[in-house]
């Protein structure tokens, strides 16, 4: 018996183990009854502990055998005998924030409907940010109408009930969705605002399910996918994003909303001082082109040598550059010689045209000398 279709809320029940077994994968249990919610219909799976004489283990996971009329399957954390008596408790922090993601999903793909015409086909309530795919492209005011719509539902404060009708009745039903189930088919209303077939846990009320926050979308199998936040944890991203802001803000001397500007500012002069950057390499490279050309072997600032050693490769003998931090860049017919030299002294690296890689700090002038004396 699925305890969970019938109580939402509820977090604890007393049940017999009616099968119990362990394998390669783990350890599971079949109960005469749960509260335990399986993974399925984009919900995940719910978590907590089952206790009894053998002590407590917790429930990792749990499915469905067979979609929605097979045993609901526990994965424990240790094997728990066959007929025995467990009280289960379910984590009620996990359970709720499901719910709220649960019952905001149909809040908002209702609201998706009835702004656009847009059908969601698909969902994932996986983690804190949920996803809705939807069968057709969206307009940005459209998808705002909706989010405007479902916190409309919200503040509505409708209720939420489940009941079962006949699948012969269906008809009668406006239902947002065809259902995927035969026979006796669970239907979730949420108010006059929105009806659809549904076997997942739900809220009270639509109140419990806000703030629904659309976060971005996105192209996705040739229609959209709808990234949004609700209930406690769309609260915590707004408390997290309003901090950090807060603390950019008091960076930059300003206020949180007037941060638009002073951040323009600075990628301007970023932009500014790239381009004296970068302008600054290319005279230090022409400055110590000469000198490379006439000591083969040469200590060079880091941020240059690469770009210096691809000038060299116009240029015909072997060369080799070296900076500070022991970077390097090797290059000419003699290279593979020289490279055999520098790994004598804990260099590491290679390549094709040019040797690149690095060597230990304190290696760096006596690998310079050692080359020169060498006479590239």
């Amino acid at each position: 018996m699925r305890l969970y279709l019938e109580d939402s809320y509820a977090t604890r029940f007393q049940a017999k183990v009616q099968r119990a077994w362990s394998d390669a994968e783990g350890h599971r249990a079949v109960l005469s009854q749960t509260l335990f919610y399986p993974e399925a219909g984009g919900q995940p799976a719910d978590h907590g502990v089952l206790r009894g004489e053998f002590g407590e283990v917790r429930v990792l996971h749990v499915y469905e055998e067979e979609k929605a009329f097979g045993d609901v399957v526990h994965v424990l954390s240790a094997p728990i005998p066959e007929g025995a008596e467990v009280e289960g408790e379910i984590d009620w922090k996990r359970r709720f924030r499901h719910m709220q993601r649960h019952t905001a999903q149909h809040i908002l793909s209702q609201a998706l409907l009835r702004a656009g015409g847009y059908r969601t086909v698909a969902v994932s309530l996986d983690g804190p940010v949920c996803t809705v795919d939807l069968g057709e492209e969206v307009e940005e005011e459209r998808v705002r109408e909706a989010e405007a719509l479902a916190n409309y539902a919200v503040y509505a404060d409708y209720p939420v009930r489940a009941f079962y009708v006949e699948e012969s009745e269906l008809a009668r039903y406006p239902l947002r969705r065809p259902p995927k189930v035969r026979g006796q088919v669970r239907l979730v209303e949420i108010g006059d605002f929105d009806l659809a077939a549904c076997g997942g846990t739900h809220l009270k009320t639509s109140a419990q399910a806000g703030p629904i926050k659309v976060l971005r979308w996105e192209r996705y199998k040739g229609g959209t996918r709808v990234h949004f936040m609700a209930g406690w944890e769309a609260l915590e991203d707004y408390h997290a994003k309003h901090a950090l802001l807060q603390r950019l803000a008091l960076s930059f001397s300003t206020q949180p909303l007037d941060l638009e500007k002073p951040l323009r500012k600075l990628q301007e002069e970023l932009y500014a001082l790239k381009g004296e950057n970068l302008a600054l390499k290319e005279a230090l490279v022409e400055a110590l082109l000469p000198r490379a050309l006439e000591e083969k072997a040469l200590l060079v600032p880091a941020p240059v040598l690469g770009e210096l050693a691809k000038r060299l490769l116009a240029w015909d003998g072997t060369f080799l550059l070296l900076s500070p931090e022991g970077r390097f860049a090797l290059l000419g017919p003699g290279r593979e010689g020289v490279f055999q030299r520098l790994k004598a002294l804990g260099a590491k690296g290679g390549g094709k045209e040019i040797y690149q890689g690095a060597l230990p700090r304190e290696r760096v002038m006596e690998a310079l000398e050692e080359v020169r004396d060498g006479a590239l």
